[in-house]
């Protein structure tokens, strides 16, 4: 005979851990599907959703989402070259000058983040989660076309509905270097030089006039370097770190981590000369 029966014991109903259970099924509904995204629980929330907060004194509180960035890729000889400065920002208030905007989706697999921050890392990170259950599956790595194409396809779900990003997603597979553009919108398009972000004209100026597909490597590392600057020096919403990596057949290779002030002295004492 059970202990608990001698003794009388009749366990509760309810514990802690199942009330905890509840509460969190009737607040955070994406708990028992963590591959979609729990919305804001009124309607149209890309437009409402400024008008649901509010101060002390009942006025509605105006959501400031201008945000900055510089990323940059093109495909050369060598490969995928990807850089990036590393300053958030929203409107005029700097919130950090250390994020990591190359997020390593597998070993040949790397995606930019610009735009919403929370949005990018988020679904890259669900990107990274399909693409290693796609390895499991099927056994192969998963192309740079198809990882693009899941990405566009989470995103397009979403459309309309508040999401901010401007994604590059680039690797090396069987056919060789892929480069894509993800927005979120959905848009996806392939292509050998793209520029994202509040500074992206001022890179794109520097890409114009130095980029050609023979590059050698050394040359394709200070071409990305030297673009991420000069978008530094001429965009206030983008500074901090410029990170270059280097996408190579045998995966990828962070290449330098330079903070953009080191390289203005370099570039000044360069035109000395």
């Amino acid at each position: 005979m059970a202990l608990s029966s001698v003794c009388g014991y009749k366990p509760p109903t309810s514990t802690l851990a199942s009330n905890f259970s509840d509460f969190n099924e009737e607040t955070c509904g994406n708990f028992s599907a963590n591959s979609t995204l729990a919305l804001p629980p009124f309607a149209h929330p890309a437009t409402n959703l400024g008008r649901v907060l509010t101060d002390d004194q009942g006025k509605d509180i105006a959501m400031n989402f201008d945000h900055g960035t510089t990323t940059l890729g093109f495909k050369f000889k060598g490969g995928v070259l990807l850089a990036v400065d590393s300053r958030a920002t929203g409107g005029m208030y700097i919130g950090s000058g250390s994020v990591r905007k190359i997020i390593e989706i597998n070993q040949f697999l790397l995606g930019t983040m610009a735009g919403g921050a929370a949005d990018c890392t988020y679904w890259e990170r669900v990107l990274s989660k399909q693409c290693r259950l796609y390895e499991l599956r099927n056994r192969e790595r998963i192309s740079v076309a198809a990882a693009s194409k899941l990405l566009s396809n989470m995103a397009y779900n979403y459309k309309g509905m508040g999401l901010s990003m401007g994604v590059m997603v680039a690797g090396y597979d069987k056919r060789g270097p892929g480069l894509y553009y993800v927005d979120s919108d959905g848009e996806r398009t392939s292509g050998d030089v793209f520029s994202v972000g509040s500074g992206s004209i001022f890179a794109y100026g520097v890409l114009d006039a130095g980029y050609r597909y023979d590059l050698t490597d050394e040359e394709a590392y200070d071409l990305g370097r030297r673009s991420i600057y000069h978008a530094t020096h001429r965009d206030a919403a983008s500074g901090g770190i410029v990170r270059v990596y280097h996408m190579k057949p045998t995966g990828f290779e962070i290449i330098s981590e330079q903070d953009c002030k080191e390289l203005h002295y370099m570039y000044a004492d360069e035109k000395k000369k």
